[in-house]
């Protein structure tokens, strides 16, 4: 590791045959503790204390536009954010795949360097160890899972993510995540719930954002982050993004 930050163990008594069997019905599960209970805390403290959030829209089928939280201080990339809010409204009111949300690109922050060994360096690192890796081989039973990417995301009001499956097959994406470290009490009505679609666009089943949980799917499949609403007193924070066969 980069840095000795105790922020990720996994919790050595989850039933893996168990899990397995819960994710071989439905292609998705959600592990509760997976964590051991003082990392998982340290980890939610150190990201919501620490990380820099920018902001990650799209409207309709243009490309997803990253801001950096030092761009939306400067006033042309602030204005070019909020042009891109209208637009973003404007294409889900059509019924076009948009989104908007905080996130902090934790791959590329660890590429580029803009912090080397600082905590999220030091996550990406930790979730591509062979105990986190071998935990999501043994739950959906394949072996040929070999790293995974980040992505550190913050859905804060008015925040959502809209209907899409995941199909990058060429990037050998396997297998879809989302390590929940929302704050320990969220209610129904804040929106941000993990909800999966049938054809006919009916809900068919919804992951609320407890704390400490790891959502896992097979990809591809009909999903959506439901809206937060204005009135939500606090974000869904997590760490999401795809376990790879390459």
């Amino acid at each position: 590791m980069s840095e000795a930050i105790n922020i990720f163990e996994v919790n050595g008594a989850l039933d893996t045959a168990g899990l397995a069997e819960e994710f071989a019905r439905n292609r998705r599960i959600q592990i509760r503790n997976v964590l051991t209970d003082p990392t998982a805390e340290a980890l939610r403290a150190a990201l919501a204390q620490t990380t820099p959030w920018g902001m990650a829209l799209q409207a309709a089928d243009g490309e997803p536009q990253d801001f950096r939280v030092e761009e939306l201080r400067q006033q042309a990339h602030a204005q070019r954010a909020q042009a891109l809010n209208k637009e973003v409204h404007e294409a889900a009111a059509k019924g076009h795949y948009s989104f908007r949300y905080a996130r902090y690109p934790m791959v590329r922050a660890y590429q580029e360097g803009w912090n080397p060994g600082g905590l999220h360096d030091v996550l990406i690192e930790y979730i591509n160890t062979e105990p986190f890796l071998e935990l999501v081989r043994q739950v959906t039973r394949i072996p040929e899972l070999k790293k995974a990417d980040g992505q550190a995301t913050l859905f804060g009001p008015q925040h959502f993510l809209g209907l899409h499956q995941d199909q990058q097959l060429e990037e050998g994406w396997r297998i879809a995540y989302v390590l929940n470290m929302t704050a320990l009490e969220w209610r129904p009505d804040w929106g941000g719930y993990l909800l999966f679609f049938d054809d006919d666009g009916d809900v068919i089943e919804g992951f609320m954002p407890r704390f400490n949980t790891l959502n896992l799917f097979a990809v591809p499949q009909h999903h959506a982050v439901s809206f937060v609403p204005p009135f939500a007193p606090q974000g869904r924070i997590a760490i999401s993004g795809w376990f790879r066969d390459r």
